[in-house]
């Protein structure tokens, strides 16, 4: 099985909860989408993948048990650390989203915002799948979400820099300008990603890389079904917009066949 890994080294950037929260925590468009379905089914939640707490903490905020699974210590680490200066009891653990047992059923479990994409071959996907099934209880909701491959995009130059993000670096040290590159393969289907990090005044980038799958739309629908789900409903955008050719996203809301 092939799955991303949190880099061992001190020196990441990308992987760096404080980096990570400064280029990614403002983001919120997808909180009101998981909130609207958790309070329809309620909780407890699993959140799979949830990094730093972004979308759990807002969750918790509303008073829903939800447990945070991740397999970056780093990324918990600041997850806690943001939960405990808000008083808030969210239970964090640290484990592969295709092999854990946590001893207990959920209303709901998420899969936010292109996680899945770390899933490099169906073996993982499969297990992780399988997890999912023996932690949902048999009335609960299993909601994920990944893009909609764009032509555009996976057609993008291999060359071709584009700015992703600024932000000031928490340690001081000035500007931090993020621009990145795409390359595809085809044959795979996974696009091979990297970003180069220029802090401040300091002479050199920080170069980082990324794998990560696509998964194209009867594709996603097929694993589903071939792993003992239904697919409830499949939406375009967090404004459950209808998933057509053009969405931008794939947001799927799953029951256990037979449940």
């Amino acid at each position: 099985m092939e799955v991303f890994k949190i880099p061992n080294n001190p020196k990441s950037l990308h992987y760096d909860g404080r980096h990570y929260d400064l280029q990614y925590g403002h983001i919120d468009d997808d909180v009101g989408f998981y909130l609207s379905h958790i309070e329809k089914h309620g909780g407890p939640v699993l959140e799979l993948a949830c990094g730093t707490g972004r979308v759990t903490i807002p969750i918790a905020r509303k008073g829903v048990e939800i447990v945070g699974l991740d397999n970056s210590g780093n990324m918990l680490a600041r997850a806690r650390e943001k939960a405990v200066k808000e008083k808030l009891n969210i239970q964090w653990v640290e484990a592969d989203c295709r092999d854990f047992d946590l001893g207990r059923k959920f209303r709901a479990i998420i899969f936010p915002w292109n996680s899945l994409a770390h899933l490099l071959d169906r073996e993982s996907v499969n297990a992780c799948f399988s997890r999912v099934r023996e932690h949902l209880a048999d009335d609960g909701k299993f909601i994920l979400e990944i893009w909609n491959p764009r032509p555009d995009f996976l057609a993008s130059n291999p060359e071709a820099r584009r700015l992703s993000t600024e932000y000031d670096d928490p340690d001081g040290r000035g500007k931090v300008t993020v621009t990145e590159t795409s390359a595809y393969e085809a044959i795979t289907q996974i696009m091979n990603i990297k970003w180069f990090y220029k802090v401040g005044k300091e002479p050199n980038e920080i170069v980082e890389k990324m794998n990560v799958r696509m998964y194209f739309p009867e594709e996603l629908d097929d694993i589903l079904r071939n792993n003992g789900f239904e697919i409830e409903s499949k939406f375009g955008n967090y404004d459950e917009s209808p998933f057509t050719e053009a969405s931008p996203r794939q947001l799927v809301v799953c029951v256990k066949k037979g449940a």
